[in-house]
């Protein structure tokens, strides 16, 4: 892309213009925001079972103790070798908003369909340390629609993002995040899901592209995304200290 080269008053003059655009998109996004919040709930009746480090436990059991909770489906199939390169690139900006999320009364979990010691590996391999846990052994990851059968790819379209997806642009684990609530009778209620792009804003390492000259310089979505210990060091040029 070619990019004109203009005077300081110039660029100020543009810059200014594209801010009412900024301004405009932050607007619309606290909108969204304040109607995401205004969607109605849907009480979980299903006993969910999850496979976690410390044993088996309820979907309830997950919030450990808060009234929030926030799910990653992170794709990683039961006879998958390794976790999904581009779920693997978010996950790697979940540590730091652990701390920050648990005192705010929110609990962030990973689900996968793998079973809990292949999570575990995959886990110590990325050095990850958010929760992470298994839900081989339940429908959660059918209902909420990030899992599919080979039945299901081959009898044509199948429902994901809210929409008929056909099977060629599906897989049988996908991304997304839903949100849940408890009450103090410990009644859980799904609140909110988000799917493929959806979950984007919380990859810190996109927004940060969205503002440098070349963007995110991308053939294909995350075309580039590798899994942080499968990137080539590259030689550094020499300063001039050395």
């Amino acid at each position: 892309m070619e990019h004109a080269v203009v005077s300081r008053e110039e660029w100020l003059e543009a810059r200014r213009a594209l801010l009412a655009k900024e301004k405009e998109a932050t607007r619309l996004r606290d909108e969204l925001t304040r109607q995401r919040m205004a969607l109605p709930w849907v009480k979980i009746d299903k006993d969910y079972q999850f496979e976690t480090p410390a044993g088996t436990k309820s979907l309830s059991e997950l919030f450990d103790g808060r009234s929030q909770l926030m799910v990653y489906h992170f794709m990683l199939g039961p006879d998958w070798e390794a976790g999904c390169p581009g779920c693997s690139f978010l996950a790697d900006h979940l540590d730091g908003a652990i701390v920050h999320l648990n005192h705010h009364d929110v609990t962030l979990t990973a689900v996968s369909r793998a079973p809990l010691a292949k999570i575990e590996a995959y886990r110590r391999r990325m050095g990850w340390h958010f929760p992470w846990v298994s839900s081989f052994a339940s429908d959660f990851n059918f209902d909420f629609g990030v899992s599919f059968t080979r039945e299901q790819l081959a009898a044509g379209p199948v429902t994901y993002n809210f929409r008929e997806t056909p099977a060629a642009q599906a897989h049988d684990e996908l991304p997304g995040l839903s949100s849940f609530y408890r009450n103090d009778q410990g009644e859980v209620f799904h609140t909110y899901s988000t799917y493929a792009r959806g979950a984007e804003e919380l990859i810190g390492t996109m927004m940060i592209l969205d503002r440098a000259p070349l963007g995110r310089n991308e053939n294909g979505t995350m075309h580039f995304v590798k899994r942080h210990d499968e990137y080539e060091q590259k030689p550094q040029a020499a300063s001039c200290c050395h």
